[in-house]
């Protein structure tokens, strides 16, 4: 029979070394569970104030993008600035992508030390404080500030800090969540190209813009209110410029073809409307293909979110970047009709800014470090979930040339 013998001592220092190694499996445990996400529950209100967020930002700036053509043609037509050229025009929308873009930086910084509520609600001051400023210019420099520059950086400062939220709320039900949230701008562009018009053909200029204001004004104060992220939980990196990540060659491959496909994704936007009026449609008709394509956008980008989550995110990237330059050449170009650009604009509405929409989590992967929402999910495949945020900020600069620059050379054209 074997004979046990306890020393002295060494029960006590048994006992100890299993009640510590039971105390950090225990918190290990805990520690995995705390960073599950939730997969629902708040998540869902989440899913609400960012698909608002979306709808209140680009959503609205869509109708200085998407349809400037709202302002763009009632500025160009009604030569309201006397000896503005249409290139002085251009540079406006261009600020609202590039000033938005250019905040990254500081956003990021702003998010790491007061969290997202503070840059959130600047921006909606900046935002709203824009369009009402921009209702009193009486010079074109005027609308560069306002419109242009005051509303991109307010666009920057409430969008930028929702983009990781729902990655932390969400795993399996992460891309329906991404797609209802990201569908929020189509919807918002689809109502606002159809009531500027109106608007402004009823109340004015003046009171479009000061009604446009108040509107992003209220609803993203209540989005931000009730808008709750787990960053303390996930605890990110948030470097505003990460140099280290610059000297690698798949994050130079990613912002590279971030660079590239904002180049056709702006001039998309920005010539839609104008091109309709350049092949004989109404005012009314180039609206209404405006329209259309932001609803083929509201109803395309829940379905890209799905299948990137089930075909993986650089298939799906890479296959509707190279889809919509064919619908390009082989649709937008030849048609002079009004039939053929409303299924343009359907297609490639659905299918357009694959950069903004691609969601979901690797293909047969099941690691938690790949949550990732909108851009981010490929920022979160080349870096990880923890420099999701740094990555991004670079992402945001390296767009910045092809969204600023790229109406002027439309208008010249």
């Amino acid at each position: 029979m074997p004979i046990s013998v306890a020393l002295p001592g060494a029960r006590g220092s048994a006992a100890l070394c299993d009640e510590d190694c039971n105390a950090s499996i225990f918190q290990d445990v805990a520690d995995n569970h705390t960073e599950c996400p939730p997969d629902g529950g708040y998540g869902w209100i989440c899913v609400a104030c960012c698909f608002a967020v979306n709808c209140f930002t680009w959503g609205v700036v869509s109708l200085t993008l998407k349809s400037f053509g709202v302002f763009l043609s009632y500025y160009l037509s009604s030569n309201i600035f006397l000896g503005s050229r249409p290139l002085d025009y251009a540079l406006i929308g261009g600020l609202n992508f590039g000033a938005a873009m250019l905040t990254a930086p500081y956003v990021t910084v702003a998010c790491r030390n007061w969290g997202l509520r503070v840059p959130m609600y600047a921006g909606t001051l900046f935002l709203g404080g824009g369009f009402i400023a921009a209702s009193y210019a009486t010079h074109t420099w005027h609308l560069y500030l306002s419109q242009g520059a005051l509303v991109g950086i307010g666009v920057g400062f409430v969008y930028i800090p929702t983009i990781p939220v729902l990655s932390q709320w969400f795993d399996k039900r992460r891309s329906l969540a991404h797609g209802i949230a990201t569908a929020g701008s189509g919807i918002g562009g689809l109502i606002f190209s159809l009531a500027t018009g109106a608007m402004i053909n009823n109340l004015g200029r003046g009171w479009a813009l000061r009604i446009i204001g108040i509107i992003v004004l209220v609803t993203n104060t209540l989005s931000t209110s009730f808008l709750r992220d787990r960053s303390a939980i996930v605890r990110p990196q948030q470097h505003p410029f990460d140099l280290a990540l610059l000297m690698r060659w798949d994050v130079f491959f990613l912002l590279v073809w971030a660079f590239i496909s904002m180049l056709g994704y702006i001039t998309l936007l920005y010539s839609f409307s104008d091109f309709a009026r350049s092949i004989g449609l109404s005012a009314e008709q180039a609206t209404q293909v405006t329209a259309l394509l932001n609803l083929g956008t509201a109803l395309g980008r829940p379905f890209i979110g799905i299948a990137s989550d089930r075909y993986g995110r650089f298939e799906v990237a890479s296959g509707l970047t190279m889809l919509c330059g064919l619908c390009c050449l082989a649709i937008w170009i030849p048609t002079s009709s009004f039939g053929v650009t409303v299924l343009f604009g359907m297609i490639s509405g659905a299918i357009l800014g694959v950069f903004w929409v691609v969601s979901g989590k690797r293909k047969g992967s099941p690691d938690l470090t790949l949550m990732h929402q909108t851009v981010g999910p490929l920022c979160v495949e080349v870096t990880g979930l923890k420099q999701q945020p740094s990555l991004l900020a670079l992402s945001w600069l390296s767009i910045v040339l092809p969204t600023t620059c790229n109406m002027q050379p439309i208008l010249a054209f």
